[in-house]
């Protein structure tokens, strides 16, 4: 029996999807297979996921270049994997705890404390940044012979989650075995040490942030997104000259939020 070609096969091959193929790439099925995922573990790439936070520090151009790979198998920059956020979970609670156990705060402090930082910190300033980046880069940054493109916004979150994991690390795990004994004191190593940590993770943010907008080939002038840069090492240099402890004011705060 010869091998034939369906009509939905040669329109495909044109680059024109059937009507069925079509409606899995829109931004409902997307979300609809991705939360479908998140109830079943044995379906995620835990492995992978895990490679991708170690990469994040050591090479974050290689997970990017991970985003162009699924792109080009999936028709999709954003992942379909929920295995990153799950574990990106994992770790922000056990460092909120972590956080807690330094503070002295009691039982209920502790559950108050990291319900405010996954719901607030992490998941609400996410969706603030993710929808605002999503706005300006299809608006500002897209090329005007690439106008059929659009950033996902499902990738704009992704690029989220791959800055803002650094950052918990750097300020909610290796930042806790300086609080109480360096970065508390009122010293000048202390607010040196503190407002040094921060001064790394806020800029490991705005990196990682500007390689995942710069990792897709249809925008432009993505180095504006570098730009913080410069107003973050002015405000580090006005807080050593200050003498503002940023550490010591985050920990007041949550303090005050958990009362």
């Amino acid at each position: 029996m010869l091998p034939t070609t369906s009509v939905n096969a040669r329109g495909q091959g044109n680059g024109v999807r059937s009507a069925r193929d079509a409606a899995r790439h829109t931004a409902g099925a997307k979300r609809y297979k991705y939360l479908r995922r998140l109830f079943h573990f044995r379906q995620m790439d835990f492995e992978f996921a895990l490679w991708q936070m170690l990469y994040l520090f050591t090479s974050p151009q290689r997970v990017y270049r991970n985003f162009h790979y699924r792109k080009q198998t999936k028709d999709q920059w954003a992942r379909d994997d929920p295995a990153f956020l799950v574990l990106l979970s994992i770790w922000l609670c056990v460092s909120t705890v972590g956080f807690g156990f330094v503070l002295d705060m009691g039982f209920f402090e502790t559950i108050k404390l990291l319900l405010w930082v996954v719901f607030i910190d992490c998941v609400g300033v996410g969706l603030l940044i993710a929808t605002l980046m999503w706005f300006i880069s299809n608006k500002y940054l897209v090329k005007q012979q690439n106008r059929d493109y659009d950033v996902e916004w499902g990738y704009a979150f992704d690029v989220h989650l791959n800055a803002f994991y650094p950052l918990l690390v750097i300020l909610h795990f290796i930042q806790l075995f300086f609080i109480n004994y360096v970065i508390i004191s009122d010293s000048v190593i202390g607010y040196f040490v503190g407002n040094t940590l921060w001064l790394i993770a806020i800029g490991y943010y705005i990196y990682v942030t500007f390689l995942g907008y710069s990792a897709l080939p249809f925008l432009k002038n993505t180095a504006v997104l570098l730009y913080p840069f410069a107003l973050l090492i002015v405000l580090y240099v006005i807080s050593l000259a200050c003498g503002w402890n940023f550490t010591k004011m985050l920990c007041s705060f949550y303090k005050y939020r958990v009362k």
